[in-house]
């Protein structure tokens, strides 16, 4: 079975896509209209896309998974042991700080970060695809080990000496004025895009979600795919880990707490269904906009931040809801 291709156009259309796309704008024409000379500012624009960065990272390798029917609740964690992992073995290099160390030694520490988040994408991809356990069970407790294990090697203590080299180039460098940051996120993001919406690992993922025996039964390998796919999520969450170290010039164990529901959050405000089988990683950037916008607008408008978690959440449920209606409004048909 090779589900039928569709044109850019028809996916927005057919999916909440192209609503949550007008939700974006219409919470970004409304910010703007109550403080223009604040809002629809170049700083605040630069501010707002590298804060969104890290977390589009993570939601490209969610969106994947999500449209396999699954869930993925460990990438936070896995960010935070990637990090960890990746700054502890450039100080080691370095003999024990690895500041002014060279791009030999942050070389390294990128392999690190992303064959630790990809040992971890590989051992839920097992759990989940092998011994058939639950995806939410699973990444529930690799979220608990993961961030755990990021504890115990690091002492409970944020690991710093990040090169400088490291953080002045990707953390704050620019790049004909875009920050180098965003150009890294939106490298993945496009790659993501052509690998789901172009491939035939695009076509498989979406057939797997839609329907995982039919796939089966025509000879998509489900099993290796579905572990591909969860390394693919834990490869991204390892560099986006390795990011964050960048930006923030030190390998965090806290203030990651929420950043897997936010990708999720993201993902399904895109129009990824969490039943499988629907999204994109367009959809996604759009999803992940939309808190962003909220809390940078918040701030500015002088609004009690603490709303726009319940603004995010109110437009979460509604996405969900419209979801589930279109679905039954189709299987009417």
């Amino acid at each position: 079975m090779t589900p039928q291709r569709k044109s850019l156009g028809k996916r927005l259309v057919g999916t909440n896509t192209l609503w949550i796309a007008l939700v974006l704008l219409l919470l970004i024409a409304v910010f703007g209209a109550l403080r223009p000379d604040a809002v629809l500012s170049v700083f605040t624009l630069q501010t707002t896309l590298v804060e969104t960065a890290v977390l589009l990272v993570l939601a490209v390798g969610m969106t994947f998974v999500i449209i396999t029917s699954g869930i993925d609740l460990s990438v936070g964690s896995v960010l935070v042991f990637s990090g960890v992992t990746s700054a502890m073995t450039m100080n080691a290099l370095s003999g024990g700080d690895a500041t002014d160390a060279g791009w030999g030694v942050v070389v390294v520490g990128l392999l690190v970060a992303l064959v630790s988040g990809a040992a971890w994408g590989l051992l839920n991809g097992l759990l989940i695809a092998k011994a058939g356990i639950p995806p939410l069970i699973v990444t529930l407790g690799s979220f608990g080990a993961a961030l755990g294990a990021g504890q115990l090697i690091s002492n409970g203590s944020n690991v710093s000496g990040v090169p400088n080299v490291l953080s002045d180039n990707l953390g704050t460098g620019t790049t004909f004025g875009i920050p180098n940051l965003v150009i890294l996120a939106a490298v993945v993001t496009a790659l993501g895009a052509l690998l789901l919406g172009t491939t035939r690992f695009g076509r498989h993922t979406y057939a797997i979600g839609s329907n995982e025996e039919a796939a089966r039964r025509v000879g998509i390998g489900v099993t290796r795919h579905l572990m591909t796919v969860y390394l693919l999520a834990g490869v991204l969450a390892g560099l986006a880990g390795f990011m964050a170290m960048a930006y923030f010039r030190v390998a965090s164990v806290t203030g990651h707490d929420t950043d897997n529901l936010n990708a999720i959050a993201g993902v399904v405000l895109g129009g990824t269904s969490l039943f499988g089988g629907a999204g994109s990683i367009v959809g996604s950037i759009f999803g992940v906009f939309i808190p962003a916008v909220l809390r940078k607008g918040f701030v500015i408008v002088g609004v009690n931040v603490y709303w726009q978690p319940i603004a995010v959440a109110i437009v979460l449920v509604a996405a969900v809801w419209f979801d589930q209606s279109r679905r039954r409004a189709r299987d009417r048909n």
